[in-house]
């Protein structure tokens, strides 16, 4: 059965600009694809392990220093987990909301976990990084307050969007559809662009 990953990057619940985008994304794409599963992973109500000392040292084996030992074994254990939830959906949602020009800290370290070798990406030293992950898609909500595309540079710069679609190419993700609800705040009709945003969404989840 298929599966489609709903990562959230925002942490306001039900007042979150991106959530309410993604909600009519979702509203359609169950009436479109009733017999897909829906994974609904919560950033900020999931535990994430650190990224630590020992994580790094399981990581940096694949590029020739020491082998794991034990401990190191045990946290590299946990990270094959977290990331094959991840790496065993088909189609992936994420909410970006634009924190301080780029993405939120929690998404980032949930990145930080998954990006690994041997996972989603391999290496050579000739040709360089490479994708892992392959026939995947992507639809991703971005949002801000303020920023909008073509905005001066005194409202913001994107280095979340540009950020964020590289990560996902870097891992095998070329197919992506971006909605955008950018600003949200700085607009004489906030309303109006919300709801445009959603049908945007709503659209792209029907697809």
């Amino acid at each position: 059965m298929k599966k489609l990953l709903y990562v959230k990057g925002s942490p306001r619940a039900d007042r979150s600009r991106s959530s309410q985008v993604a909600d009519a994304f979702l509203t359609a794409y169950r009436a479109t694809h009733p017999a897909v599963t829906i994974d609904e992973l919560d950033l900020y109500a999931t535990a994430l392990p650190e990224f630590d000392g020992d994580r790094a040292a399981a990581k940096m084996s694949f590029f020739g220093d020491p082998a794991m030992n034990a401990r190191q074994q045990s946290e590299w254990d946990e990270i094959v987990a977290i990331t094959q939830r991840f790496s065993s959906a088909d189609e992936y949602l994420f909410t970006v909301p634009m924190w301080n020009a780029g993405i939120p800290y929690r998404l980032k370290q949930y990145i930080d976990i998954i990006t690994q070798p041997g996972l989603l990406f391999g290496f050579d030293p000739a040709t360089g990084y490479s994708g892992l992950l392959k026939d995947k898609s992507a639809t991703v909500i971005y949002s801000s307050g303020v920023y909008g595309p073509g905005a001066a540079p005194a409202f913001g710069v994107d280095h979340h969007s540009t950020y964020f679609d590289w990560w996902l190419r870097s891992i095998g993700v070329d197919r992506i559809t971006t909605v955008r609800h950018q600003p949200n705040i700085l607009t004489a009709d906030p309303a109006a662009g919300l709801a445009a945003a959603r049908q945007e969404a709503a659209i792209a989840g029907a697809r």
